[in-house]
Formats: structure tokens, sequence, C-alpha cells
């Protein structure tokens, strides 16, 4: 099928929450994969929501994120129900028992992390001292059928461990550079270490598949999140650095951002090495095709961020300490995505298109179909043509009270200018005193075919509750809920506002007559 006749993928009217798992309650410092994900499936099942849109599934990275992991590839291990370890005897009682410092309300990190990987480490040893025949084959088909990133994967986290986490490109040249004979020496001088990264990956596969397949249950699909860029100190840069804008030192030339915006005056210098989009083209976009394949394995649908970086880009010089003086430069266009479909098929895409949004990257999202996203956050400070009112909205949307990058709905409503709370005001005809509930239902009540809420705003948080602020590296990703927070009306509210608005599987009826 040609680029020119991709049809339009028309998602059903339907309604969700947006909740990471690390923000989930559970004993052991953060959300993971255990019972409380469990409890929250069946919330959103009977709160009528058919959307779990999650955050990348990957390893964190600096300031904790989520988007900027150790690999494209691999799970964030951080996730692993450890209680289920116990359960197939590889914790004890005494191990999975929380410790100081656990807290329930936020992520504390440097706590939670030293605290589950030690517990994955006894885990790891215990099962290869002890594991049954069945979970030995287990693990090694799950390694053969991963082989293709996680053998790269486990060294490279076995080889960063060893060197402190400094940068690939400052290990041993023969290491960084990946001679053959001195990957085989590592190979076997860190066997141990990387049999524990090989365990962790199965650990976390073998729990989220159980855990998205209870969603699907339940009639609930996950939104998965694809970042656009990777981190420089992860597995595919360091295997694959033809592929990256790298010197020969293999240190990146350039790196991603955008310029100034609505976030930040002085743009976001994001660090991650920008593609080698020509070694791409001509490597047949094959790395690309294995990295969009594998997360539809994870996930029932794939958000893509930063979807502009496609059409174009924002090239920042490395030594930049801003992201003030860039250029654009055009990004692979529907060569990439032309190659997907061929090798994939139609692709359930959400197309993250917010920021500076030219008509290239409209095109682009329009000619392969992808439903692009409005945010009512950014609504109300401009006129009657703001592009995010519901008025302006298209059926290939995705509407948003917010994002994890903005501000809880209460929280923006205490910082709105007395403009938009009049145009808000005037509006949805309220006085604000349940701007959340107003954001929400009018989300509802928009003609986008999907409908995604922050659990934040579904529980009327204010903004010390939001999980990001875009340009700011330490204290975010950090936020839980707790089950004392949940009430039935919430779930009553939403399953309301999903018939009145038909997010809840019914086909339209036509008028007789």
């Amino acid at each position: 099928m040609s680029a020119s006749t991709h049809s339009q993928l028309q998602f059903p009217r339907s309604s969700g929450v947006l909740l990471h798992p690390t923000s989930l309650p559970g004993p052991h410092g953060s959300g993971d994969f255990g019972a409380d994900a469990y409890r929250f499936v069946d919330w959103l099942a009977s709160a009528g929501q058919r959307l779990w849109q999650i955050l990348p599934l990957g390893g964190i990275g600096p300031g904790n994120s989520p988007y900027m992991s150790s690999s494209a590839f691999a799970g964030n291990v951080l996730l692993i129900d450890l209680d289920e370890l116990r359960q197939r005897g590889w914790l004890s009682a005494s191990d999975v028992e929380p410790v100081a410092g656990l807290s329930p309300r936020r992520v504390d990190f440097g706590v939670v992390v030293p605290f589950r990987m030690e517990r994955l480490a006894r885990a790891a040893a215990r099962f290869a001292a002890n594991a049954s025949t069945a979970d030995r084959a287990s693990l090694d088909a799950f390694c053969a059928g991963h082989a293709s990133w996680l053998d790269d994967y486990a060294l490279f986290m076995a080889l960063a461990d060893h060197h402190g986490w400094r940068d690939w490109s400052d290990w041993p040249s023969q290491l960084a550079f990946r001679d053959p004979a001195a990957l085989a020496v590592a190979c076997g001088e860190h066997a141990a270490r990387i049999a524990f990264w090989k365990f962790c990956q199965w650990c976390f596969f073998r729990q989220w598949l159980a855990l998205r397949a209870h969603a699907n249950d339940r009639g609930v699909q996950v939104v998965g999140d694809a970042p656009i860029f990777i981190a420089y100190q992860s597995a595919e840069v360091w295997a694959r650095p033809d592929l990256f804008e790298l010197d020969a030192k293999g240190k990146p030339t350039v790196i991603a951002g955008v310029p100034p915006d609505f976030f930040s005056a002085t743009g976001q210098r994001w660090g991650n090495p920008l593609y080698r989009w020509s070694a791409h083209a001509r490597d047949g976009h094959a790395w690309w095709i294995e990295r969009v394949r594998r997360t539809f394995e994870l996930v029932d649908i794939v958000r893509i961020d930063h979807f502009r970086g496609f059409a174009g880009y924002w090239e920042i010089p490395a030594g930049e300490p801003t992201a003030e003086n860039g250029r654009w430069l055009p990004g692979p266009g529907p060569a990439l995505f032309d190659a997907l479909h061929a090798a994939i098929g139609r692709m359930p895409i959400i197309a993250e298109d917010l920021g500076l949004i030219t008509p290239d990257v409209d095109a682009l999202r329009k000619q392969f179909g992808f439903p692009g996203m409005r945010i009512l956050q950014f609504a109300f400070d401009a006129g009657s043509g703001n592009h995010f009112l519901p008025h302006n909205h298209a059926s290939d949307t995705v509407v948003y009270t917010g994002t994890h990058d903005n501000d809880t709905t209460v929280g923006w409503w205490d910082k709105a200018s007395a403009h938009e709370r009049r145009h808000v005001a005037d509006y949805l005809q309220t006085d604000g005193h349940e701007i959340h509930w107003d954001l929400i239902r009018a989300a509802c009540a928009s003609v986008g075919d999907m409908a995604v809420h922050p659990m934040q705003d579904v529980l009327g948080l204010g903004g010390e509750h939001r999980m990001n602020y875009p340009g700011k590296s330490e204290g975010y990703w950090e936020w839980r809920f707790g089950w004392d927070q949940v009430r039935p009306e919430q779930a009553e509210r939403l399953r309301t506002l999903c018939a009145l608005y038909r997010r809840d599987g019914t086909a339209p009826e036509r008028a007789v007559g």
C-alpha cells in the first residue's frame, strides 16, 4: 500500500485514565505489577473506562525520568512485583517486609531503588540455585525469543554496573567499541551479572503480560508510550553507534531538544543523541521496525512522543548549555512509516503533536491516519479559534484534560489568569468549584474519538501532585495515590459520563423518519 492510500484508523469512542504504574499504591515504596495494579484495572472497568494510558515502561534515567531509559526494548525492573517472586519461592517473607523510608504517597527513589534491586538480586540468586526445570525452560525460551536486543542489553548493564555507570564511550576502548574478543572475555567475567539482568527482564515481561491480559479481559486496552529519542547511555547507542550522530570517540556531536516554548524560555535541552537518519534509511529502517514491533508486543495502542520530530527536528550542538541555539532539520518523513506499515501492517498509533506544529507535521500525521492530541488546559488562553477548544476538535483526536507534563487541572485553575478564568466560566458555564469535573465532562463531550483523564484529575488533586514539570530535572515522577483517596462516586461519575457521551461501547443510533 502506498503512503498516499493509507486509510484513517478509526478508534471507537472511548474514555480512559492516565496513570503510570509507579503511581499505584503498594507496600514497597513504588507502584508495581502486583495486586494493586489488578485492583486498579478492575476499578477502571467498574468506572466504564476502556483505556489505561501509561508512560514508557523502560528503565528510568537521569532525574528518574522514564523518557531516558537505558534501553529502548527492556522493561523497568523496579516495576517487578516482589510478592510474586515470594510466591514462587525466590524471596522469603522477611525479604518483602517493607523497610523504613518507603513512602505510600511518593516514590523516594533514593530508598526504593536500593531496596528493590537488593531483593531482585536475592531472587535471581535463589532462582539460579533452586529453579525448577520448567522455570529454567521458560527463561531460556524468553532469552531466545528476545536475543536480538536482550544479549546486548544484559552485557551493557553488566559493564555499566562494573564501570560505575560512566558513559560507555569512557570504558576501555575494546569494550566501548565492541571488539569481539574483548566482548567474549567480558561475557565470561560478568556471566553472573548478565544472568541477573536477563532474569529480571524475564520477570518483568511475565508479570506485565499477565497484567495486560487481565486488562484486556476486563475490556481495557493499554495505551503505551514510545519516546522518539533514547538515552545516550543505553544499550542501543552502544550496540549501534552507526545509527546515531556520534563522533569518532563515540560522543554526541548534536543532541535533541526543542526551542523556547510554553514550558521554557530557553527551550528544552533533552540531551539525547540524534538519529543518523541516512543510516537508518540504508538499513531499511530495520531498527525502527524491530522497536515498534516489540512495543506492540507489550501494549495495545502506542502514543509516539514528539511525533513532530519525524517531520522535522531541532538539532542542538552538543556543547550548547541551552536549547536556544539550534536549527531545524528534516526528519525521515513518510519513508519511515511506509517501511513500518509494510513490515507490521496497520498500527494503532497516537501522534503526540504538541508544541510548534507546522503544516508538514500535520500532513504526515494525516497521511497515515494517526489521531493527534488536544489538551483542554491549553484551550482558554486565546479566542474562539484556539484549536484546543472542544468546538474545534475533530474525530481523529485524543482529548486530555492535561498530560503528565501539565499541572493537575486544579493546580492549573489555581494559577490561571483572569482572562482564562472568564473564558472557562463563559464556555463551560461553571464557577470552577469542581473544575476537574468540568474539564473531564468537556473532554468526554468532545467529538474526539478518545478522552483520557490523568488520575490526579479524577481525584481532584492540587498542583503539588503533578507528575512532571518539563525542564526541571529533580523532584518529579514521584507521585502516588492511595485507595483512601478513591470514592465510589468518582467511578459512578465517570461511568455516567461515558454513557451520556457514548464512550461506553454502544453504537450510534440513526434517526428514523
